[in-house]
């Protein structure tokens, strides 16, 4: 069964806290000399127990040349990094100003050669400006130059779409308008050519079948003389 893993804190009691000092001290200086051999390298330790007594290990010529390259080291790393710190201060302190002047603020601690200076750096500025301005209006009107001459090509090609619909619509009128004219007259030929057929006929009224001129007159007579008061036909005599 393995061991459990050690809680770590203080130890409490004096005599397991001095033994186990001890024994990680001696454990510790081992590892450093392991690995100044194993790996070639240069390997400073230095130890104080609770007392203040010293134990260090050096696998270099002495402690002090190893300590004064690692203050060379560390030290030399944050002057740099301070060092470039400040130039980019000065660097962003200058832009601002700099900023300020082309705003017209601040001009009071300016100079006349400072002033002139920056009056021809406003004037380069504005001259460019001009300068892209005028292009990009200059790219704007070919872009609509050449929007201009699709939309009169296309209104061209309506056009001709349109008067060619225009013509054909027009052949077709005049050839339906043709057609019915030649109809009429057809029409009017068979019209007048059935009136040549059929004549009217005189006819004696006297043919009609079952027609009798006596009773006819009879009949006439007979009518005319209804028309007196009080007289009767032969006939209702008869009866």
């Amino acid at each position: 069964m393995g061991r459990g893993r050690v809680e770590l804190k203080r130890i409490e009691n004096k005599i397991n806290r001095q033994v186990t000092f001890a024994k990680r001290r001696n454990g510790l200086l081992k590892k450093a000399y392991e690995l100044s051999v194993l790996c070639d390298a240069e390997v400073a330790l230095i130890i104080f127990s609770n007392r203040g007594k010293l134990y260090e290990f050096c696998s270099g010529p002495s402690m002090l040349k190893t300590l004064e390259r690692y203050q060379k080291c560390s030290y030399g790393a944050v002057e740099s990094s301070y060092k470039e710190y400040l130039k980019l201060k000065a660097r962003y302190d200058s832009l601002q100003r700099t900023h300020r002047n082309l705003l017209g603020e601040d001009l009071g601690p300016l100079n006349v050669k400072e002033l002139d200076q920056l009056e021809r750096q406003l004037e380069s500025s504005l001259k460019q400006i001009r300068c892209i301005k005028t292009q990009s209006m200059l790219d704007q009107l070919t872009d609509l130059q050449s929007k201009e001459h699709a939309l009169m090509e296309a209104n061209k090609s309506l056009k001709s779409e349109l008067e060619r619909i225009m013509v054909k619509d027009s052949h077709i009128r005049q050839s339906w308008e043709g057609h019915h004219e030649h109809q009429n007259v057809h029409y009017e030929h068979q019209h007048a050519h059935s009136q040549g057929l059929f004549q009217p006929i005189d006819c004696n009224p006297n043919l009609h079948l079952g027609y009798n001129a006596e009773t006819s007159d009879q009949l006439t007579a007979g009518t005319s003389h209804a028309q007196v008061p009080g007289f009767l036909p032969g006939w209702m005599h008869q009866m």
